[in-house]
Parts: structure tokens; C-alpha cells; sequence
């Protein structure tokens, strides 16, 4: 039993771990396209990788923060964010953004599950835990573009991406609801919310804007 417990906390660091490294590119690409120096670069992948999580656990009093706790994965991100400005050119931009799409969409899988599930496992409401894996998977990017001066793309963009997260995270729930086994609503979880985020860039599926004229 323990060693299910041990593997069970390890998948779930690994989940966090790729989400966070595809965040931290994401982070990092926003601060050159600024023309940051590589402080700002940092400060922006930091932000995009760990914004989310870090504002899940202040809300639901967790304690140490994720990247307090592993601080090796503190020390390789900072190190990702370097070596991507040190190597990225200015014309790589936009072809690095189109090639983390993919990355992207995972990752928003991956940070929404593992929000949602570590909420949903401290014994709060199922609305609460869903709203704690929307916010991990999406407001590292919402701080990432603050830093930016711009609007966060996750309110202009009009592409599903936070939506894409809830409809993940009510389907982690439903499968709980109805006994279905944790890893079965994980794994659907993480397959719904970044299967429905490549979807929505494949047929570039948009929200409907509001027009205040």
C-alpha cells in the first residue's frame, strides 16, 4: 500500500513536472518578444510555471509552495529560461510558438489535473476543486502577460482555453461521482482538457466577443 501511495505521489510530480516546463518556455518566448533583458526572461518563466499553482495553494492554505518543496525544480527552471534565451533568435519566435501549441495544450492538462486533484483530495467542495484546476492551468499565463503590459491572451484570445479546463475538470468529477477509480479521472481529465484545447486550435473554434456598441 505504501509503495502505491510513493508511486502515486511520484506520477504526480512527473505530470507537474512536464506541465511546468512547457509553461516556463511559454513564459520565456512573451519576455523576448518584449525585448527583455534575461532577468525579465526569468521572471516570466518563473511566473507562466509556477503563477498557477503557487495562487491554488495560497487559496487553499497549502503549505510549502511546489517549487519551495522541490527546489531542484525552482533551480531547472531558471535554468530552461536561460538556456532558451541564450540559444532562441528573435526569428525562432514564431515558429517556437507554433511548435508550443502541443506543449501548451499539455500542459494546461497536466497543471488542471493535478490542481484539481490535489484540492479534490484535501477534501474540498467539488466546485472549489474544479475552480482550483482551472486556476493552476491557466493564471500562470494570466500572470506572465501582466508582466508583459498586455492584456492575458486567456481573456482576448477567444479560443477555448480556460473552458477547456473546466470541461476537464467536471469530467474528473462525474467520473468521481460515480466510482470510478482516481486514475481512470485523471487520466480522463488530462485527455478531455488537452484533447479539447488541440481541437479548438485545429478548427479554430472561437468564443462569441460581446459588442458594447
Amino acid at each position: 500500500m505504501i509503495a502505491i501511495e510513493t508511486l502515486r505521489q511520484h506520477t504526480l510530480v512527473g505530470l507537474e513536472l512536464l506541465g511546468t516546463a512547457a509553461f516556463a518556455v511559454s513564459g520565456v518566448l512573451a519576455a523576448m518578444r518584449k525585448r527583455m533583458d534575461v532577468v525579465g526572461i526569468c521572471v516570466c518563466g518563473f511566473l507562466a510555471a509556477f503563477g498557477g499553482g503557487t495562487l491554488r495553494d495560497v487559496l487553499i492554505d497549502r503549505r510549502p509552495f511546489f517549487w519551495a518543496e522541490h527546489q531542484v525544480v525552482l533551480l531547472g527552471v531558471l535554468l530552461l529560461c536561460l538556456a532558451c534565451a541564450t540559444f532562441l533568435k528573435r526569428h525562432d519566435l514564431e515558429s517556437s510558438e507554433k511548435l508550443l501549441a502541443v506543449p501548451d495544450a499539455l500542459g494546461l492538462g497536466l497543471f488542471c489535473t493535478t490542481g484539481l486533484h490535489l484540492s479534490w483530495t484535501l477534501g474540498q467542495p467539488p466546485a472549489v476543486a474544479i475552480m482550483m484546476g482551472v486556476i493552476t492551468g491557466t493564471f500562470g499565463g494570466v500572470l506572465r502577460d501582466l508582466v508583459c503590459n498586455e492584456i492575458p491572451s486567456l481573456f482576448r484570445d477567444h479560443r477555448p482555453y480556460a473552458v477547456c479546463a473546466l470541461v476537464g475538470g467536471v469530467v474528473y468529477a462525474a467520473l468521481t461521482w460515480f466510482g470510478a477509480s482516481e486514475w481512470i479521472a485523471v487520466a480522463a481529465c488530462i485527455l478531455v482538457t488537452t484533447g479539447m484545447r488541440l481541437l479548438t486550435l485545429w478548427l479554430d473554434w472561437k468564443l462569441p466577443s460581446v459588442d458594447a456598441d
